[in-house]
């Protein structure tokens, strides 16, 4: 089984679609690339991936050992917060975290 299936995955908001259907699978070893223009749909589908959202229709699985944590996501800012208490250093060796056994 693929880490990621979906078929037919129609997503969007509020019933109304922002892209034609998708159907595509992700196996062990695959690097998948989301390309396009803005407002075509990229961070939905990384949203509906993560199930933050639910697709309008379609089915997304997931399996083959893939765990929750083995994707990552972190939001578009438009403003630059120049006070933000962290470097990059700091917040990508967070992402570690978990690894080395600290649960929030």
């Amino acid at each position: 089984m693929a880490y990621i299936t979906a078929e037919n995955l129609l997503l969007g908001y509020d019933n109304t679609p922002v892209a034609a259907p998708l159907s595509f699978s992700v196996s062990k070893g695959d690097y998948l690339c989301i390309i396009g223009e803005n407002g075509s749909g990229k961070t939905t589908l990384i949203k509906t991936l993560l199930k933050l959202i639910k697709p309008l229709s379609g089915s997304l699985q997931t399996g083959d050992g893939l765990l929750p944590n083995e994707i990552g996501y972190l939001p578009q800012q438009s403003a630059i917060q120049k006070d933000f208490p962290a470097s990059v250093f700091e917040i990508v060796l967070s992402g570690t975290l978990p690894k080395c056994g600290f649960k929030p």
